[in-house]
C-alpha cells in the first residue's frame, strides 16, 4: 500500500509517497512497514536542495517539485489508529536496538484503494524508551503559521491534538504499552515497488 502526504501548500498536489508492506489492517489499528532500500517521493526544493538544509525562514516558501528517492538506514514501522490526528512511527538503530516512537501529528488518514493519504502537521511529538518525552520541530511549526500554510485556528487544534497524544503517553496506553518494540518484520518479505502513477487521484475514499 501507498502512504502519502499531500503539499501543505496546494492540498491537490502530493509531496510524499512511501510504498509500505500492511502488517496489520483491523478496526482498531493499521500497521504498516517500510524496509530500508524502499523507493519512495520526497521534495526537495526546485534546484534539488534537500529541504532540510534550506534556512527555515524560506523553508516554505521556495519553490519545491518532488524527487524519487531511497529511505535509507533503518526501517520504519508506522501505527495509526482510525480518526487519530496522528500516526506513530518506532524506530530502531541497527541491530534492532529500540531508538524510540515518534508521535507524527497529522491529518486523519484517508483511505482508498491504494493505501492512505494525509497532510503533515509539522508538530511532532518524541517518545524514548525510558518513557519521557518531548515536542519536536516546534520551530517549523511556528514558521509554517507565519508564511500562511496553517491558520491560528488549525494550529490551535494540532495542538490540542498533541496534547490529547501527551495524555495517552502518560498514561502509558497503547500503542506505546503493546510491545510493538518487540515486533520484527518477515525476511521473506520483499520490498514494495514504487508504482509509476504513484500520485494519481485517489479513487473509493473511506474513513
Amino acid at each position: 500500500m501507498l502512504w502519502r502526504y499531500r503539499d501543505n501548500a496546494d492540498a491537490g498536489r502530493f509531496h510524499i509517497c512511501r510504498p509500505m508492506t500492511v502488517v496489520q489492517d483491523t478496526e482498531d489499528l493499521l500497521a504498516v512497514w517500510m524496509a530500508p532500500g524502499t523507493a519512495c517521493v520526497k521534495p526537495v526544493l526546485a534546484d534539488g536542495t534537500p529541504v532540510h538544509r534550506e534556512p527555515l525562514s524560506t523553508r516554505y516558501t521556495k519553490p519545491r517539485r518532488t524527487t524519487r528517492d531511497q529511505w535509507f538506514g533503518t526501517g520504519v514501522l508506522k501505527l495509526a489508529r482510525p480518526g487519530d490526528p496522528w500516526s506513530v512511527w518506532l524506530f530502531w538503530e541497527r541491530g534492532w536496538q529500540f531508538k524510540n516512537w515518534y508521535v507524527n501529528l497529522e491529518e486523519p488518514r484517508r483511505r482508498w484503494s491504494g493505501g492512505v493519504d494525509s497532510e503533515d502537521h509539522f508538530l511532532d511529538i518524541c517518545v524514548y524508551p525510558d518513557r519521557h518525552w518531548e515536542w519536536r520541530d516546534e520551530d517549523e511549526f511556528a514558521q509554517a503559521q507565519r508564511d500562511g500554510l496553517m491558520t491560528d485556528a488549525r494550529a490551535a487544534e494540532v495542538r490540542s491534538a498533541g496534547r490529547a497524544a501527551i495524555a495517552q503517553i502518560t498514561a502509558w496506553r497503547g500503542p506505546f504499552a503493546d510491545g510493538w518494540e518487540g515486533w520484527r518484520p518477515d525476511p521473506s518479505w520483499r520490498v514494495p515497488a514504487l508504482p509509476q502513477d504513484w500520485d494519481r487521484a485517489p479513487d473509493r475514499l473511506r474513513s
